[in-house]
């Protein structure tokens, strides 16, 4: 399969992820602990999920818009498992609200609250380690929301923590209809909405980090380029 060919432009948003003043705005749903270490965003579970159960989970929202045509970059290491690693793009409120309108109900982690709530996203999961079954074959999975659509995966390379070797080069591409990923330029899924099937294509939106606990994993060098070329 030939992967179509993007080049990256203009940087639109570039943030280091390496002390608190990098994220200062940024809004939390749910409970995680957020520390910095060697330069880089640590994040993790702040409830036991034993205890808690989905009530551990939680999102990190960039708060900024992003127009359609970009390419997200950032760098990833995947610390303590099990757990899953997610991002949300183009992310929206529903019927045209923006994500933080105070009419749309509270979200506070809870999975269900994302994929079937008041919101439409894109949603890739590109570390799941959670659950015996996500281990024993390990998949990347693009979802589109409010519906929870699976429509697309991938094999996922990233491999158990002990096995890693971070940082790993994540690159996400939202080009109108197409959503393009991969790692350490290992291209992992391509998928064409044809804005029939699961409701019309999305533009741009909001982009956030999402980890099922125990997960503990570290950020850096995220970066969002406008789209310059197309192959």
């Amino acid at each position: 399969m030939r992967y179509r060919q993007f080049t990256a432009g203009e940087c639109i948003y570039e943030n280091p992820l390496s002390e608190q003043k990098h994220i200062d705005g940024w809004v939390l749903e749910g409970n995680a602990k957020i520390s910095f270490e060697e330069n880089r965003l640590h994040l993790e579970n702040e409830l036991d999920p034993d205890v808690h159960g989905d009530n551990a989970h939680w999102v990190f929202w960039c708060k900024q818009d992003f127009p359609d045509q970009i390419m997200i970059e950032w760098e990833f290491y995947p610390i303590k498992e099990p757990g899953l690693c997610m991002i949300f793009f183009a992310a929206n409120g529903k019927s045209g609200l923006d994500l933080f309108d105070p009419s749309l109900p509270v979200r506070e982690g809870k999975y269900p609250q994302y994929h079937s709530g008041s919101m439409d996203a894109l949603h890739l999961s590109y570390f799941r380690h959670k659950h015996a079954d996500e281990r024993a074959f390990r998949t990347c999975n693009l979802r589109k929301s409010c519906g929870f659509h699976l429509v697309a995966h991938g094999a996922d390379p990233l491999p158990p923590v002990e096995d890693a070797l971070p940082p790993y080069r994540i690159k996400l591409i939202k080009y109108e209809q197409l959503v393009q990923f991969s790692i350490n330029e290992l291209p992992i899924l391509e998928w064409e909405d044809d804005g029939r099937s699961y409701g019309p294509v999305y533009g741009g939106g909001k982009i956030g980090l999402r980890q099922m606990a125990p997960m503990k994993a570290a950020y850096a060098n995220l970066k969002v380029s406008r789209i310059l070329a197309v192959d």
